[in-house]
């Protein structure tokens, strides 16, 4: 059967007062192979949700759509690979295999026999993440997994099967998809929060791939459940995934019509639905409906918190926004909002100069008073309220064994800054007399485990290059090369010369 192709077209003209006409757009180009799903899909697209055609205004005015292949993403990096699967990957994808399908397949098979189910499972993982490294031997996940189906450690997972048919959906390998999701139908429809979960992490996975034939169809088959379940909790969860695949693609006004259904539909709406959409909203750099989210989420009795605050944080980070990144840093004082790690890192990856003076770890300023001289105005008051924060005092420990700052979590910019807040800081507390000198003093910055490139840490690095230039007595342990260590006394003396 030929191809059907659905062109892009708008669901509903929604009236948002006077003068204001907005139009929703769902950017859905869609390639089906059954006129039957083209149907369903139709009914599911194009036939409006009641709050739409209610004309529920929801102020979406200036809105737009951005197309998922254009879309800025911001989503985590591929999962870590073991070494050994480090190995297996490099070797599938040499020329040796290339082009011989079933020499492939023995090598896979061969792999699997060999490897424990952890490794099996990293590979696999890795290969289903939208970041993975290896992006051209994703193809070969479906018959990794099938090899792994047959081994005796192997249970079957639904969230797993969501991933591998998002992937399946996203390289348009749709007769295998429908094969490989209707043994999931058949194994789960009978028991329906089972089955809505398994299609909740459909959603979810389809929109992570940016596979919108693979969304619309779970979101089809997940209307069908809100529409005749009686569980509160089914409802929930079906709407909840629902936001937040929308967000995921880059739709937040819709995925905020949905809370409006949610709300007409006497599901209550969650912290959960709001941060989404703030987010969704965020990344597309639409901050004064972002703003507007916030206002609403705190009319609804949910408080803004420290997570909330690193989404805002971000979003004007990643579009340089560096005065409304200062306004609401001011704000998170009115809100009683504590600052993490996370604010660190959001904050001071945004800062370019920051950016740039550690790109030369040999001439970068080397305390807090000479960096603040080569920041511009916006970075200066950015770095002045995180330098006022509590995040310095939770990375620290201090007692007569050990006084140690712990540097895990933190990006190279944000260790940078802690490690000159951290001199200054040592240095009050070996001046006063009545503070308790450790009988050790350690900085741990972690061995490069979770780097990009394994067992090479930025962070220790820049740790290592600071206690050199300030002549340090500080030295990595030997029995711990991710940290630095050195007697107390001793790094009193070297601070308080």
């Amino acid at each position: 059967m030929a191809a059907l192709r659905l062109p892009n077209r708008p669901i509903q003209t929604v009236h948002g007062g006077v003068g204001c006409t907005r139009t929703l757009t769902l950017v859905y180009p869609l390639t089906l192979h059954s006129r039957h799903k083209v149907q369903n899909l139709q009914r599911f697209l194009f036939t409006p949700p009641q709050w739409l055609s209610q004309g529920i205004n929801y102020r979406a005015e200036g809105l737009r759509n951005v197309s998922c292949n254009n879309r800025t993403s911001m989503k985590a990096g591929a999962v870590p690979l073991m070494k050994q699967g480090h190995r297996f990957l490099s070797s599938l994808s040499s020329p040796a295999l290339a082009g011989d399908p079933s020499a492939t397949n023995r090598y896979i098979k061969k792999f699997v026999a060999a490897s424990p189910k952890s490794v099996s499972l990293n590979v696999l993982s890795h290969l289903l993440s939208a970041q993975s490294s290896y992006p051209h031997l994703s193809f070969f996940a479906l018959s990794l997994y099938s090899e792994m189906t047959e081994a005796s450690w192997f249970d079957w997972n639904p969230k797993l099967i969501a991933e591998i048919l998002a992937l399946l959906n996203k390289q348009e390998r749709f007769d295998e998809s429908e094969t490989l999701l209707s043994t999931a139908v058949s194994r789960l429809e009978s028991k329906e929060r089972d089955f809505a979960l398994f299609l909740c992490n459909l959603v979810e996975s389809n929109s992570k791939q940016g596979s919108i034939q693979g969304f619309n169809e779970a979101c089809v088959r997940l209307r069908e459940i809100i529409r005749r379940s009686s569980s509160v909790y089914v409802k929930t969860q079906a709407y909840k995934s629902m936001v937040s695949g929308l967000c995921n693609m880059d739709q937040p006004h819709n995925a905020e019509g949905v809370i409006e259904e949610m709300r007409i539909e006497k599901v209550k709406p969650g912290l959960f639905e709001y941060k989404s959409v703030l987010y969704g909203y965020g990344r597309l750099g639409l901050f004064d409906d972002m703003n507007r989210v916030v206002q609403i989420m705190e009319t609804q009795g949910h408080k803004i918190d420290t997570v909330c605050s690193n989404m805002v944080l971000s979003s004007y980070g990643a579009h340089e926004a560096l005065p409304q990144m200062g306004s609401w840093l001011q704000k998170l004082k009115d809100y009683n909002v504590p600052l993490s790690t996370r604010t660190y890192n959001s904050v001071l990856n945004s800062c370019p100069t920051i950016t740039s003076l550690l790109k030369d770890l040999d001439s970068c300023p080397l305390s807090l008073s000479e960096l603040l001289t080569f920041l511009n105005e916006d970075e200066v008051v950015l770095v002045r309220v995180l330098t006022q924060s509590s995040v310095l005092d939770e990375a620290i420990e201090w007692n007569s064994l050990e006084g140690k700052l712990d540097l895990h979590g933190m990006h190279l910019s944000s260790s940078y800054l802690i490690m000159l807040q951290w001199m200054n800081e040592m240095r009050l507390r070996f001046s006063e007399g009545e503070c308790v000198v450790p009988a050790e003093i350690v900085v741990v910055s972690g061995s490069g485990k979770h780097s990009n490139v394994r067992g090479e840490s930025p962070v220790k690095a820049l740790v290592k290059k600071i206690m050199v230039r300030t002549r340090s007595p500080m030295r990595i342990d030997r029995k711990n090369v991710g940290s630095f260590i050195a007697k107390g006394k001793t790094v009193k003396e070297w601070l308080c010369q």
